[in-house]
């Protein structure tokens, strides 16, 4: 009797084995139809807003607008810092060196002759040059990458009123940040940059720019 009873427990210990063992397969077996569970981001990436001004590209205070902050600008101009070294041929001969200008207020104006706001705003820039020069002004025009053909008769057919230097390689513009074209900065007698706009701009903003480094004058449009 007793080995039969012995036979018996032995036939339910081992379907109990085989049923826990086929439990077991089907926990952790994932069913072959089931979607994958999607992949959980650490919360520093997954939090991280992909319109961001770096990520989009755009650098905050280089395109002015009404609701840019004064210091977003004044980071993108160099205002308030050394204006940057400035060594260029010039149109028709010479060069021009910014650092042997030390001593008079300089507007620089980086353009080219296929940019529309340029062709606008010589004539506006050679009013000034010529009402100011009492003052020491001195207006300069840095072409960046075109020839010096294309430039001359540019700056002929306009009667420009100030030099026009030639950027070729486009290191100047690279060393003064000067994007998008045409872009203008002011600097004061000590070397300061002390103003800067973005171009397409008409006289109410080059007299905000040359009050900043004519001071005492009464600058007018």
């Amino acid at each position: 009797m007793s080995a039969r009873l012995a036979i018996a427990a032995g036939l339910v210990a081992g379907a109990a084995a085989a049923a826990a063992l086929l439990v077991a397969l089907v926990v952790v077996v994932p069913d072959p139809g089931a979607p994958s569970p999607r992949p959980t981001l650490p919360l520093a990436i997954a939090s991280s807003s992909p319109s961001s001004p770096v990520e989009s590209g755009s650098a905050p205070g280089v395109t002015p607008s009404a609701e840019a902050s004064p210091s977003a600008g004044e980071a993108a101009f160099h205002v308030g810092e050394p204006a940057p070294a400035l060594d260029v041929a010039q149109v028709a001969g010479g060069r021009i060196v910014l650092a042997e200008l030390r001593g008079k207020p300089v507007w620089v104006n980086f353009m080219a002759t296929w940019v529309p706001p340029s062709a606008e705003e010589f004539p506006l820039m050679s009013g000034f040059a010529a009402r100011y020069a009492d003052a020491g002004l001195v207006i300069v025009a840095v072409d960046v990458r075109e020839d010096e053909g294309t430039v001359a008769a540019f700056a002929e057919s306009l009667e420009a009123a100030f030099p026009i230097g030639l950027d070729t390689d486009g290191m100047a513009q690279a060393a003064w940040g000067a994007r998008p074209l045409p872009v203008h900065f002011w600097i004061d007698a000590d070397g300061i940059v002390r103003d800067g706009a973005i171009g397409g701009i008409g006289p109410d903003v080059m007299v905000r720019g040359l009050e900043a480094i004519l001071p005492g004058v009464d600058v007018t449009p």
